[in-house]
């Protein structure tokens, strides 16, 4: 059975039997794209260096029933970041939303099944916001996490609300019997003046190997805040597309923050649509990838109306056989004047087996803007190397100082304090191992 025909049986078997009305045309329409589109392969422009088609050939469990969830408290402990005594904790196991192991603990934050928002009061933006991605990502690894969307939620902060502590989603897979394919999927909707810290993290359960395909969309209105961090550090029996639509519809502020340490194969997508006046928007990543794993950014900032300002730092690290990707986009659209875009992605090559392929790219059709982009490729200073030893410093040490500092411009970029700690740590001790 090939590939189209395997999610065609599954398609119809996960099919509900009540009537969700919109979101089962969403659904269908959803599958004719992927049946369509397919999976992408090397001919495809944006997948030309992440090769996932092979990914499809491998046994891989679709979970259809969230009853079957064998994660307790214990496992969820496990994973928690620091600070969760106070954080509200959001947690998807094999792609479905857990009410039972979630815990909203601030007023402001409203979590809905994706099926009874899509029906109640916030019908309209479901309608009008669920798939929004889909404009510009045309693959069919998008459709087809939209035709499978079950155990999807709908989050809203209200408006005026200025969430004190964060947002934590545990993106949970449990491949401790078998090889599990998952696809969460969220909507959040960030109200009128409100300001809120999201914190996305992932955890494989178990040796056999997961895909997670996952789209979290999120819409911040007038006036709001928006903090959105996202941190891989999981197994290299993991591969990941993961991908984060930000649309800006009124004057607002976004901060995205992305940290990759680990991980088989990663494939990120961030979007950020700014379609109003006067946006603002900034967006990080620190990727330090070892082993045979392999890291793809592509980022898109598209700027619809005029008097936004936009800033895109990415850098990486890359050791051993690892392999990296970054392919950024700033679109500039003729109505959009006054812009101010800078992006900018740099690398280290710890070996002479690592690589990366990086394409920073610029389009734009207005005549009254500032912009800039660039990329650098390279190896660690060697005369900072030599000026630290000549000082008595042993050369690990050199070299973990310089990569510590190389990291920090992106570290200090982590606000909440107990989660850029951990992180700290984190890449201290992949110092400490990989360059040991």
């Amino acid at each position: 059975m090939n590939t189209i025909a395997y999610f065609k049986e599954r398609f119809d078997q996960f099919q509900p039997d009540d009537d969700h009305g919109s979101l089962d045309k969403l659904r269908e329409h959803a599958f004719r794209e992927f049946s369509n589109l397919g999976i992408p392969g090397s001919k495809h422009e944006e997948w030309k260096y992440t090769r996932v088609a092979g990914l499809f050939n491998k046994e891989f469990q679709l979970p259809a029933d969230p009853l079957t969830i064998s994660i307790t408290p214990d496992d969820l402990k496990a994973i928690r970041l620091p600070g969760h005594e106070m954080a509200n904790e959001m947690v998807f196991v094999n792609g479905f939303y857990s009410f039972s192991l979630s815990q909203i603990r601030t007023n402001g934050i409203q979590v809905v099944p994706m099926e009874e928002a899509s029906k109640n009061e916030f019908q309209g933006q479901v309608s009008q916001w669920l798939g929004d991605s889909s404009q510009y990502l045309k693959d069919g690894i998008n459709a087809l996490n939209m035709a499978f969307i079950h155990g999807a939620v709908f989050i809203h902060v209200a408006k005026g609300k200025q969430i004190e502590h964060p947002i934590y989603i545990y993106h949970i897979t449990d491949a401790r019997t078998v090889n599990i394919f998952s696809q969460p999927r969220s909507l959040m909707i960030v109200d009128e003046l409100a300001q809120v810290q999201v914190v996305e993290n992932y955890a494989t359960l178990g040796s056999n190997e997961s895909f997670t395909n996952q789209v979290m969309e999120i819409i911040v209105e007038n006036e709001a805040r928006l903090e959105y961090y996202k941190i891989q550090n999981d197994g290299s029996n993991t591969n990941q597309v993961s991908t984060t639509h930000i649309r800006q519809i009124g004057k607002s502020f976004t901060h995205a923050v992305t940290i990759s340490l680990n991980g088989g194969l990663v494939r990120n997508n961030l979007n950020v649509i700014l379609d109003a006046k006067n946006c603002e928007a900034h967006l990080y990543g620190l990727y330090f990838q070892s082993g045979h794993s392999h890291i793809d950014n592509h980022t898109i900032v598209d700027n619809i109306k005029p008097n936004c300002l936009s800033n895109e730092l990415y850098k990486g690290i890359l050791n051993d056989h690892a392999t990296g990707v970054f392919n950024g986009k700033i679109f500039v659209r003729q109505a959009a004047q006054k812009t101010n875009a800078y992006q900018s992605n740099k690398n280290i090559l710890l070996s002479d087996t690592s690589s990366v392929n990086t394409k920073p790219q610029l389009e734009i059709f207005a005549d009254d803007v500032k912009c800039t982009h660039g990329c650098t490729v390279g190896s660690l200073n060697e005369e900072g190397l030599f000026y630290l030893q000549s000082r008595g410093i042993s050369e690990k040490t050199a070299r973990n100082l310089l990569l510590g500092a190389y990291a920090s411009d992106i570290l200090e970029q982590v606000k909440p304090e107990p989660l850029r700690g951990w992180i700290e740590k984190l890449i201290n001790h992949r110092l400490e191992t990989d360059l040991s």
